[in-house]
Order: C-alpha cells, then structure tokens, then sequence
C-alpha cells in the first residue's frame, strides 16, 4: 500500500543551498526543518524551492550554503491557519539526500511525475498577449487517508486539454516544480511580496481509473 502511494509522487531536484536550516516541527521526537535551494531552470532564471528535511536524513547544524545537492522525495502540502484563514504551504519532503559536485545537465535538475485527482474546476484564462494558461489543483493520495493539494499551471495546447478535465477525474501530470514571486495587495497603501509555489506542466494525461 505505502509503496503503491509513494510511486504516485515523485520529485527529484538538484541545486544549490542558499540558506540555514530553520526548524519547523516534530513528530514523535524527530525533527523536521526547512532549507532553500536554488535550482536552475534551461533559461537563465532559477526556482527558489524549499525542502523539508528529518535531523535524522541530514546534520542541520551544518552551515551548507553554496553546497550543491541532489534531492528526491516527494511534494507535499499542508494547511498553516494564518489569523482568520487557511494558507496551502508546500515543499519538497525529502526522502533521500545527497551532497554532489555542481550538476552541469540542467534539464535533468527538476523533475516531478503526479498521479492524482482533479479536485477543483479548471481555471483557464488567455495572458494580455493571447498566450493560453489553465490552473488546476491536484489531489494527490498519500498513506492514512491523507492527501496533498497541488497547484499545477498548464500553458498552449496542454492548457486547452486541461480546460476540460472535470472535477473527480484522475490524472497523470510530468513537469517541473516552480516558484513565482507576487505582489498581495494588503490596503490601498501597503503591498506585500509572496511566493507561489506550483508544478509547470510539461505533459498530462487522463490516468485508467
């Protein structure tokens, strides 16, 4: 059962560490903690991506900024109650970890595969310059009738495709995990800068039920 449930989300990244580890919870006297890394995309701009990681997979005491590493794992998401609403956090769970020199094959640097379930009505939209985008969200299973939520963006013909894709059904979706940084409007003077974190799809297609 776990096994059949851990293949239905794969993530493999390679970057650079940019920052400590910050602690961000327990469970049952192991501790978890988050570290950013910054992977390289084919143009010139990076993805900015936060691991979760166990004390027990990595020593976080170590400074490690500017080492390159080679993660896989698996993307989740959870619920943080954020005053008087519910914030989507996510981050790259970390199953294996692995220290490398830098890695030179940058379509090989992040990579994801989800198997999941549409579980909001596609939001598909054209940009000012007519280009075609659709958002979706994914439910995507996981062990003790858990599930994360995540937000996939299609863009062209796989946009149109996805348009369609009804609230239940069962997908299958290759791409890469990316992060957008935004401008939230708090009142009419203050603004503050966030950062989205989704899956750029590459390919998608029905999944057999």
């Amino acid at each position: 059962m776990v096994d059949k449930v851990i293949e239905n989300n794969r993530v493999s990244i390679t970057g650079e560490i940019i920052s400590e580890f910050r602690f961000s919870h327990q469970v049952f006297g192991e501790g978890f903690y988050i570290v950013d890394v910054s992977v390289n995309r084919l143009s010139d701009m990076r993805d900015i991506v936060p691991l979760m990681v166990s004390e027990r997979l990595v020593d976080v005491t170590q400074n490690l900024i500017g080492k390159n590493v080679l993660v896989s794992g698996q993307f989740r998401s959870y619920n943080k109650h954020d005053g008087q609403r519910n914030k989507l956090v996510l981050s790259i769970f970390v199953r294996d970890w692995q220290l490398i020199e830098e890695n030179d094959e940058s379509g090989k640097t992040n990579q994801i595969f989800l198997d999941g379930f549409i579980c909001k009505s596609p939001i598909y939209r054209k940009t000012p310059l007519g280009r075609e985008i659709s958002d979706l969200l994914v439910a995507v299973n996981r062990p003790y009738g858990k599930s994360d939520y995540i937000p996939c963006i299609a863009w062209g013909r796989n946009a149109r495709f996805a348009s369609s894709f009804e609230v239940g059904k069962r997908i299958q979706i290759w791409g890469r995990v990316q992060s957008r940084d935004y401008i939230k409007k708090i009142n009419e003077n203050e603004t503050e800068k966030h950062t989205a974190y989704e899956v750029s799809v590459s390919k998608l297609e029905y999944a057999a039920s």
